[in-house]
């Protein structure tokens, strides 16, 4: 059992900076690819950006590249994502995931979920 809890979201100016936090409880964390979602309103929830269980493979949407950074510190069981130059097609709910044996890359296959914090960028 994996438990995610999110912090970080807030209200910011189109180009302004955010990091998002991911706390993960749990003895196994480490074995879980982790990765962050975000779902606007009216949309279906997209995948953003993903970090293997070792922290040397990471994988990002096209939509994202270059701006978003995602990290992950298994001492710590938590897992970051930095949002720079963000933009008002950013603002969604931002979701953490953990997948075991996989790649946190697909909702549907996503074995645990946060409760989401929103993001908001005004122009």
């Amino acid at each position: 059992q994996v438990q995610l809890v999110e912090s970080g979201g807030g209200l910011v100016q189109a180009g302004d900076s955010l990091r998002l936090s991911c706390a993960a409880s749990g003895r196994t964390y480490a074995n879980y690819a982790m990765g962050w979602f975000r779902q606007a309103p009216g949309k279906e929830r997209e995948f953003v950006s993903a970090v293997s269980w070792s922290g040397n493979t990471l994988y990002y949407a096209d939509s994202v590249k270059g701006r978003f950074t995602i990290s992950r510190d298994n001492a710590k069981n938590t897992v970051y994502l930095q949002m720079n130059s963000l933009k008002p097609e950013d603002t969604a709910v931002y979701y953490c995931a953990a997948e075991m044996n996989g790649r946190a890359r697909y909702p549907g296959n996503i074995d645990y979920w946060g409760q989401g914090t929103q993001v908001t960028v005004s122009s």
